[in-house]
């Protein structure tokens, strides 16, 4: 009798063993996976210091971070007050816009999406320009506070309506694409609008938005924006496997007991206030949260405890070398990082777009 059960117990137990084993493969690969994207991460942010018109040495940039003191005043100056701000915020705006985009293509089952897109981008730019146009600093607030506050509440805005059209209206995948690009011109004419009847500061400073621009970065700009995506990241690991069961199929999600509607609107509001305080310092800045994802996805698969960190990781790493090329294509010249982004990321997303096609047609 112990040798039947022995003899059925060994089958049941070495597949459980092969599994397990399967399971811990499979989380270290990510973790090793995640861990270079980190480390890429942080060789592109020295990379970014040592690039511009005063030639420093990743060896400069090393010992003057490390040891400022072993370095000259005006290295020092350049390092830590004009490089620095402008790289981290490089960091923390392309994390943040990676995973704005990555949780916008989970809830809404859509590839396409990002918070450009479906003009979510394009309402946080016009929130900031009625901010501008009008000067509602008599509120009390300053620019640096009063920006993200309009930015947030025009891409909220924007953000329930097109949840509202999702489900009042049925609307289907292509449907809220349509919805979105169409939602995005007509922002941009209102933007284009208040641009002709603005004066000439106050064009100037949409202008730097909408061609989007790392150079105003500074240490308190980039500690709001990052305490935004650390809290904004924490709280969309609350939601990982809710929204790793949505990318299954709204059914088996709600079969699990998951209130999808609930999850959905929760998502869109962090996204807004992500691409929202992301935007409200640096502009326009396109395609990161769009490709990111697909990056992510591709290298670390569906399962949103591995795949939002490398979201967020794969943004940074996108706009940090975006702003380093915007640097280093004219010399002596710094090109506003929105126009890089959109040159290398349309090419980049074509071929991403083919590549998964031969995946599907194979």
């Amino acid at each position: 009798m112990d040798m039947t059960n022995a003899a059925v117990n060994d089958p049941i137990r070495n597949a459980s063993e092969s599994i397990a084993m399967d399971y811990r493969r499979f989380v270290t690969k990510r973790i090793l996976l995640l861990a270079t994207l980190l480390i890429i991460a942080l060789c592109s942010l020295l990379v970014d210091l040592a690039t511009g018109p005063a030639l420093l040495s990743l060896w400069d940039v090393c010992v003057g971070l490390w040891n400022p003191d072993g370095v000259s005043a005006t290295t020092q100056v350049i390092i830590w007050d004009v490089r620095l701000p402008y790289a981290l915020m490089a960091l923390v705006v392309g994390a943040c816009l990676g995973l704005g985009g990555a949780e916008m293509q989970t809830v809404l089952n859509n590839p396409l999406a990002s918070p450009f897109t479906l003009g979510i981008g394009s309402a946080a730019t016009l929130g900031a320009s009625l901010a501008i146009v009008f000067d509602l600093s008599w509120i009390g607030l300053s620019f640096t506070y009063l920006l993200p506050l309009t930015a947030f509440l025009s891409a909220l805005a924007v953000s329930l309506l097109i949840l509202l059209v999702t489900r009042s209206m049925g609307a289907t995948v292509h449907t809220v694409v349509l919805f979105g690009i169409a939602l995005m011109f007509g922002l941009n004419a209102v933007v284009g609008l208040l641009q002709f009847v603005a004066d000439s500061g106050a064009l100037q400073q949409i202008v730097f938005w909408t061609m989007g621009s790392l150079a105003r970065a500074n240490m308190e700009k980039v500690t709001i924006v990052g305490v935004v995506f650390f809290v904004c990241f924490l709280w969309s690991l609350t939601q990982v496997w809710a929204m790793t069961s949505l990318r299954a199929g709204e059914e088996q999600a709600r079969s699990s007991g998951i209130n999808v509607e609930r999850v959905r609107l929760i998502v869109l509001f962090r996204v807004s206030l992500l691409t929202a305080v992301a935007l409200a310092f640096v502009g326009e800045i396109g395609f990161i949260g769009l490709i990111g994802p697909h990056i992510a996805r591709m290298m670390l698969g569906e399962d949103h405890r591995f795949f939002l960190p490398g979201s967020a990781l794969a943004g940074a790493i996108l706009l940090s070398l975006s702003s380093i090329a915007s640097k280093a294509l004219i010399p002596g010249v710094i090109l506003p990082v929105g126009i890089v982004t959109a040159i290398v990321g349309i090419p980049l997303f074509i071929s991403l777009i083919m590549t998964r096609g031969r995946e599907y047609s194979s």
